[in-house]
């Protein structure tokens, strides 16, 4: 199997739509920059032309609106945002409008549309420009939302999101586009609304979503050493989000941790637990955690987002409580780099 960047799975899965589909456009800030929104649409204006891959001016709200208007006309158009931020000044188009026509219209219209936004950290990107705000689309009816996190499901997501006849969020975490996995070549789909199993396991659940998965099975791999296998959920999509592979998993091992990319309160990871509690409280053996972002705004000092954003060791100092184990296996490891707390690795650099 070749091995692709998550960047280069969600160009390629992008062109193979456009190459389809002549209905499919690509419009954006920054779409045609040399950059490329990290990569994800290099060369495809060229290819296309500049009247399926465009830029736009700085007027979210206004250019929802005509992506909303030419979905309804036959279009299927694909909006990418280079912070989810961006896509806050466009929520009325979204939740008022793109959400809610295909109900309004009694099933006769609908609008497929895909609306790429990018979260996560780096380089102090801070308050307005860090935020991870897929539940507030999560909670709206009508809209889905996908979070993948390997290039393969970067690809067959992307692909089913762009076939999907509903508006799709699709959110990236800026540090995955550069990793890299297996994805093969052609058209394939990943459907909508099904988690997997990363790493199966008998002793503890770990529900995660987007960049919060690597995170857990780094955790789940620390916390093999101390004879506890850990089952990682990559949760895939949120809405729908497949909860009965959840209840299912917890069913078998009695215990939950839900780890999120964002703040803990009214958020996914706050939503998962009180599914599970609702549909398999008999089967917990110890109370549910989560670990998330606590309340407050994004720091820009990577001083401060060694305290902010959690890591795979928060995942198992919250596992270490909930199953007893030793400080030992809960101890912070001494083995990353201050400068690192901020990136990635040394090849993440900037200006996005």
């Amino acid at each position: 199997m070749r091995q692709l960047t998550y960047a280069q799975a969600i160009r390629e899965a992008t062109d193979l739509c456009m190459e389809d589909n002549p209905r499919v456009y690509v419009i954006g800030e920054g779409v045609p920059d040399p950059k490329g929104i990290f990569g994800t649409t290099l060369g495809l204006q060229s290819k296309y032309g500049p009247e399926r891959v465009m830029d736009m001016p700085l007027s979210e709200a206004a250019m929802t609106g005509v992506i909303i208007g030419s979905a309804l006309t036959g279009w299927r158009p694909i909006l990418t945002h280079q912070r989810s931020d961006f896509a806050v000044i466009s929520m009325n188009q979204i939740v008022n409008d793109a959400a809610k026509w295909h109900y309004m219209f009694g099933g006769q219209a609908t609008v497929p549309i895909v609306i790429r936004m990018v979260v996560g950290r780096g380089w102090g990107q801070g308050a307005q420009h860090a935020q991870s705000l897929q539940a507030w689309f999560a909670h709206v009816p009508g809209l889905k939302v996908v979070m993948p996190v390997t290039p393969h499901d970067a690809k067959g997501l992307l692909i089913a999101s762009v076939e999907d006849n509903n508006p799709v969020v699709f959110i990236e975490h800026r540090w995955l586009h550069q990793i890299h996995g297996d994805v093969p070549e052609g058209m394939y789909r990943v459907p909508l609304g099904e988690a997997r199993i990363a790493r199966p396991g008998r002793d503890l659940t770990i529900a995660a979503m987007s960049y919060m998965t690597l995170e857990a099975l780094r955790a789940a791999e620390r916390l093999s050493s101390a004879g506890v296998e850990a089952e990682v959920i990559d949760i895939r999509t949120l809405k729908p989000l497949d909860i009965d592979l959840i209840v299912d998993s917890v069913r078998r091992t009695g215990r939950l941790i839900a780890a999120d990319t964002s703040w803990r309160t009214a958020s996914m990871s706050s939503e998962i637990v009180a599914r599970v509690v609702e549909e398999a409280f008999t089967a917990l053996k110890a109370p549910p955690r989560i670990v998330a972002l606590p309340d407050s705004p994004s720091p820009s000092s990577p001083g401060l987002a060694r305290y902010y954003y959690p890591r795979a060791i928060d995942i198992v100092r919250a596992a270490g409580g909930m199953l007893h184990l030793s400080e030992e296996i809960v101890d912070e490891p001494e083995d990353l780099e201050p400068t690192l707390l901020d990136v990635p690795d040394r090849s993440f650099t900037g200006p996005f």
